[in-house]
Parts: structure tokens; sequence; C-alpha cells
């Protein structure tokens, strides 16, 4: 859109603040800076002071003490999981899944389960930030509804497993429901699918042979749990004589279109691997320490140029969605890990949540920066609180300081779905209900 001062074109918004971080812009802050949006796309980024020569806004918004910044981009969870928030703490991996969470799923999990469920995730993830995520979980049908009625951006892997449940029979089943959610969404606006092989371990050759062939057709992304512990591995390879990477490979899963999401168990030769392959590591830094799965190595990821996003998992192994938590864990971490201070610095952290996740999940030509063009999916930040004060730079205290409580605007597609810390979409009130009475059935064992 070319427009001239003296004859300003209409919009409908233009968001003025303190700062503005595109992220991907040569500039990484912008002072002074607005945002003009038209039809759900950024028009262009300029300075407050001339911004109303060219622009004839329909609504203003004027966010003095404010920072601008994409959307946050939960590249990996399970959000329906939300209602089993707490149910299962302090213990490993093999022992939570196992013993816990799977026989809960097995007795509670219904469309209505995974709906209310992904209702309660949506408000917790948009009231800190959060405007696309991917999750991985039963009856993602349940779960685009849910998202597309809130107005939150969503990417379904749609699970794919070789033992029934109650979503599906066996992988033939799983991946004919997948494909299905694939043609009901192929022209959402908000809403895109991918394959959820579930991880190694629980899906045979024959189904990944399949979602390989697949995706490269329907042109989707695979999103997998791949060397999430030590045990995965080594059990992999006493049962196949293969580390599961390798084995995936050999299948013709790894390629751009892979999300590896924790990848604590990597090998510098596997690093190399991924790197000139094209594939993305999901990184959900709180989940594998809580469950003492091991540390990703970001920092040698991103040394050898592989693509790293953020995710929060689900909220039953966090315990919370907080991209503002995940996003300075990963980069305290990162430093921790790699004996190395500079690792993973504010920039950087900034980016693997935002157009690093864009890009794992192939939407970074639409969403993950500020560019016109591009979907209007926006957060504000209040830079006034007493943990942001003094301000020396904004870029470090979103990585450092931030509490996801400073989110104070957030818009998808410019639509405003949080509005000075209130949801526009969602009913706090029902959620609650809706949460509690999960909770006594739970609790009590009882179907009412």
């Amino acid at each position: 859109m070319t427009v001239q001062p003296g004859n300003p074109t209409e919009i409908d918004l233009l968001i003025h603040a303190r700062w503005v971080i595109p992220v991907s812009s040569e500039q990484s802050v912008l002072d002074a800076h607005c945002v003009a949006v038209d039809s759900g796309l950024i028009v262009e980024i300029l300075p407050s002071d001339t911004a109303r020569q060219f622009y004839l806004p329909k609504n203003e918004v004027v966010l003095a003490n404010h920072v601008l910044i994409p959307g946050l981009v939960n590249a990996h969870g399970h959000a329906a999981m939300t209602l089993l928030r707490g149910a299962a703490d302090d213990m490993p991996l093999h022992t939570w899944l196992h013993d816990y969470i799977w026989p809960l799923e097995g007795r509670w999990v219904s469309e209505e389960f995974v709906h209310q469920g992904t209702q309660l995730a949506i408000a917790e993830m948009l009231l800190s930030g959060t405007t696309c995520f991917a999750d991985m979980y039963f009856f993602p049908d349940a779960a685009a509804r849910a998202a597309k009625d809130a107005g939150i951006r969503a990417q379904l892997a749609a699970p794919v497993l070789d033992f029934p449940t109650i979503w599906a029979t066996d992988a033939d089943d799983y991946i004919v429901k997948a494909t299905q959610l694939h043609d009901s969404y192929r022209n959402h606006s908000l809403i895109s699918v991918a394959f959820g092989p579930h991880a190694p371990y629980t899906v045979s050759d024959a189904p990944l042979r399949k979602i390989a062939t697949l995706a490269e057709e329907m042109d989707v992304p695979i999103h997998m749990h791949i060397h999430e512990t030590a045990q995965e591995v080594s059990d992999a390879v006493t049962a196949t004589g293969k580390r599961p990477l390798q084995r995936l490979v050999d299948l013709g899963l790894v390629s751009p279109r892979l999300l590896c999401v924790h990848a604590t168990q990597l090998t510098d030769t596997e690093i190399a691997l991924l790197a000139e392959t094209g594939a993305s590591v999901v990184h959900c830094p709180e989940s594998n320490l809580k469950l003492a799965s091991g540390f990703c190595p970001t920092g040698k990821l991103a040394k050898a140029g592989v693509n790293i996003a953020l995710g929060t998992d689900g909220a039953a192994s966090n315990n919370d969605l907080d991209m503002f938590s995940e996003m300075r864990t990963a980069a305290l971490l990162a430093k921790a890990v790699a004996g190395d201070a500079s690792a993973i610095p504010a920039l950087q952290a900034l980016q693997i949540a935002t157009i690093n996740g864009a890009k794992a999940l192939g939407m970074d030509d639409k969403i993950g920066s500020l560019e016109a063009g591009k979907y209007a999916d926006i957060v504000a930040v209040d830079m006034q609180t007493i943990n942001a004060i003094p301000l020396y730079s904004p870029l470090s205290h979103l990585t450092y300081s931030t509490n996801s409580s400073q989110v104070s605007h957030v818009w998808v597609a410019g639509k405003l779905l949080v509005d000075n810390r209130q949801l526009t979409t969602l009913d706090l009130d029902l959620l609650r209900t809706q949460t509690a009475a999960w909770q006594t059935r739970i609790q009590s064992g009882t179907e009412n």
C-alpha cells in the first residue's frame, strides 16, 4: 500500500507504543513507533509522530509505556491437559506417563474434556501473550473448535499411535482422521493441521513411512516427541540397534517438515544432521527440568544453525503455559549448559519464542514478526511495572525480567482478544465453573 502525506489512507487500526520490536528488523528496537493495521494485516511500521499524515484509523490505541512485540508462538503443548494440572507431580517421565497420566486420560478424556480443557488453556495463553499454539492431543477437532471460537491461531498435530485410545483404534484410523481434519480446515485463516506421531517408541515403521509420504503430498509438518530421555534412546538401541533419530532418517521423516520436540539427547553428529536436513527442534525447558528428562543443547544447536522453537509442553508437566517464563528459563539454561554466558542472548531468545516457532510450524511467511503483509498478531507489554524499572533495554527486560501479568493487550489478525488484561472472547467465570466441575469429578472418581 502506497500512501502520501496530506492524503491519509483509511485503515482499521493504528497502535502507538513507546517501543516496537519487530524481531526480524535489523533495528531490533524502534523508539516511539506505531503499527498500522488493515483487514487483519500489518500495513506498515512507522514513527508515531508522522503516522497521522499517512493514515486515518477507525480505531487508535496509544500505549505510552509499552513495548509491542510479535505474538508468542507456543510450538508444543497438549492444551486439554490443563485440566490435569498438578494431578501427578515430582516423578520421572516414564512413571508419570505410564502410571498416572495415561490411566487418567483413559478414564476421563472425551470430546467435552478436550473442548473445555483447551478453552482453559487458551485463556491462560492469551493472557500471557501467546497468539499461536501447536497442539498434540486427542479429539483435535474439539480443540480446533475452541481455538476458532476464541480467535487464537492454532496448528493441531493430530496424534498417531499404534494402540487404540478413545479417539481412534489403530495407526491407520488415526491417520485417516488426521487427513479428514486437514480437509476440514484446509483454507482456514486461523487453524492448520499437522501429523502428530507421538514418539518413535509408540509408532511402528509402516505408519511412519505412510506419514512421511502423506505429509509431503499434503504439505504439512510432522510433530513428534524425539530423544526426550536417555531411557528412550537406550531402549531403542536395545530393541532396534539404532538411535531413534537414525531410524527416522531411514524412514524418510527427517526434513524441514519435522519438529523434534524435547531433543534432550543429541550427539554432535545428530546436531549436524538436523542442521543439514533443516529439521526444527522444539525446546520445552521447564517440562524437561520438572521431569528430569535432560538438557536440550540449545547453544550447540544455535551455533550449528538449527532452527530452535519454544514450547511449554502441557500444563500437567510444566505446570503452566507461560511463554515469558519459558523464554527466560531457556535463555538461562542455555548459558549453564553451554558454560557460556553469551549463549542464547536476549534477542535470540525472543526470536526462538516468535519467528523461529513460526518457521517450525511452516508459518513464518504469515506470522512471527511484525512486518508489512503479515497477520497483525501483536502483543503489548507494560514496561512501567515495578519489576521493569529502571529500564535500560526493553529487549533485555522482555527476556530476563518480564512477567506474563505485564501483557495488557493482544491482537490476532487485528482482532483485539485481550483488552487491558480482560479477555474479549472467553468468559472467565464460565471457565472457572467448568474447571471446578472437572476437578470435582476427577478427584472423586465419579462421572457426575
